[in-house]
């Protein structure tokens, strides 16, 4: 069965943040993921994980400044040092939490730079950033988003994501296959795992229900049927990574309005 981890910044809102972590392993989460951390010492974070035996399976670098839009920098021509200053800040809090994966977000296309010049500044960050997280035994992870949730993101297509880690060729650069994005933007998403997964260059896998961005048994998707289909595929590759939880709970920030929205999962582990 496929492992699943909590996305703690859409997950368990009633909370404040750091109580999620107890509220995910009460729910049988053993491990977890966010958008950020960087609002918290890292060792504040570790004890969290630590005290309630979760693994820190994935958080972003810096994005820039997300509150007022801005959503990743590795992308951006112009803004090579702060990516880089933020990203190695990234790898400290990695070391913190031991965790494996970090995703670095491109960024949104400014009005008026050619692609050509996004692609390279892109492409040139991410062989960077991939160098560095090599020598700290981390892998570095890039997610197409669709543009009706992130109108102007730089990466938006599956192909295209697979095209730059190929071209780039550093082993620990991997994509980050979100299916609630990929349904959107291609559809297909049995066909597209099929093809991706045996190959090594998938990292991690997020889910949420379409269109609503609400719990994966909510909308028009199969989940069930997708889960065994990566079940099967990654017993014949090897593939033993986790998947993320990224979906807004339906029921909203109420007093357990994510654990009653936990059928899907109680389902899945019989």
């Amino acid at each position: 069965m496929p492992r699943f981890a909590a996305n703690l910044t859409m997950l368990y809102g009633e909370h404040p943040f750091l109580d999620r972590f107890a509220a995910a392993a009460a729910d049988g989460f053993e491990g977890v993921e966010f958008l950020f951390p960087y609002a918290f010492a890292p060792a504040d974070l570790a004890a969290r994980l630590r005290g309630h035996g979760l693994a820190q399976v994935l958080f972003n670098a810096p994005p820039g400044d997300w509150d007022a839009g801005e959503r990743g920098l590795a992308a951006l021509p112009g803004r090579e040092d702060e990516f880089r200053s933020g990203f190695l800040q990234a790898l400290d809090y990695a070391e913190a939490l031991d965790c494996t994966r970090l995703h670095v977000m491109a960024g949104l296309a400014p009005a008026g730079v050619e692609r050509a010049r996004l692609q390279a500044t892109y492409e040139a960050n991410l062989a960077w950033a991939a160098a560095q997280a090599a020598a700290a035994g981390r892998d570095v992870l890039i997610e197409p988003i669709n543009p009706r949730d992130m109108p102007g993101y730089v990466l938006t297509r599956q192909d295209e994501a697979h095209r730059i880690v190929q071209a780039l060729g550093a082993p620990n650069l991997k994509v980050q296959m979100d299916l609630y994005h990929c349904q959107i933007v291609e559809g297909d998403l049995a066909t597209r795992i099929r093809e991706h997964l045996p190959g090594g260059r998938i990292g991690h896998f997020q889910i949420a229900g379409v269109p609503m961005r609400h719990e994966p048994d909510l909308g028009e998707l199969n989940f069930p049927y997708l889960f065994d289909l990566i079940d099967e595929v990654a017993a014949t590759c090897g593939w033993q990574g986790w998947i993320g939880c990224e979906y807004r709970p339906a029921r909203g920030a109420v007093a357990g309005g994510t654990s009653a929205g936990l059928g899907w999962l109680r389902a899945r582990r019989g």
